[in-house]
């Protein structure tokens, strides 16, 4: 068995809108999660759903370090940080396609 990748994502609700900073070591799974409705709390209430920015590891804690960090950063930060990667703010999600990534419990 290879080694396992995590990814750190933000979703947006829109351009310039509410931001979600979250972890994964299955996207596409997650995200779907997220669109769908199926996780409860923040992005189901506020609608925060088009993946705009994401970045992988296959170090837990780097993924784990990483996203605590992100959170922290203040907004004009994390807006440059997705701009740098999606500077139309589309939504990535359609474009990631087939991800190896093992659909387990995280």
């Amino acid at each position: 068995m290879g080694e396992k990748t995590y990814y750190v994502y933000i979703l947006a609700s829109k351009r310039n809108g509410t931001l979600y900073i979250g972890i994964t070591c299955n996207l596409i799974r997650r995200v779907y999660e997220h669109k769908k409705g199926l996780v409860k709390g923040f992005t189901k209430k506020y609608r925060v759903h088009n993946l705009v920015y994401y970045e992988s590891t296959t170090d837990v804690r780097a993924a784990i370090e990483r996203e605590k960090r992100l959170k922290k950063w203040n907004r004009a930060w994390k807006i440059k940080l997705i701009e740098k990667m999606n500077p139309t703010w589309k939504d990535l999600y359609f474009e990631l396609g087939e991800m190896d990534c093992i659909p387990d419990e995280e």
